[in-house]
């Protein structure tokens, strides 16, 4: 795992930063959805639940694991 150091501006928060990019690497298919949960610092359930809230389709998203998060959530 690589590890990045930025500086951000004082009205950015550390967490909502994580988000976003884990966002982002999420949308482009980049990262899977549990890496990206763990990008932002979340459980995959909480993840899952900040994407619908912004409207963001999971997409990609293998049955399986969809039976074993509602399991677990």
């Amino acid at each position: 795992m690589s590890r990045l150091t930025i500086d951000l501006p004082e009205t950015v928060a550390a967490e909502e930063a994580r988000l976003l990019l884990a966002i982002q690497l999420f949308q482009e298919q980049r990262v899977s959805c549990g890496r990206a949960a763990e990008v932002a610092g979340l459980k995959k359930s909480d993840f899952i639940a900040e994407l619908g809230q912004r409207k963001i389709p999971v997409v990609n998203y293998p049955p399986e694991e969809v039976a074993s998060d509602l399991q677990n959530a």
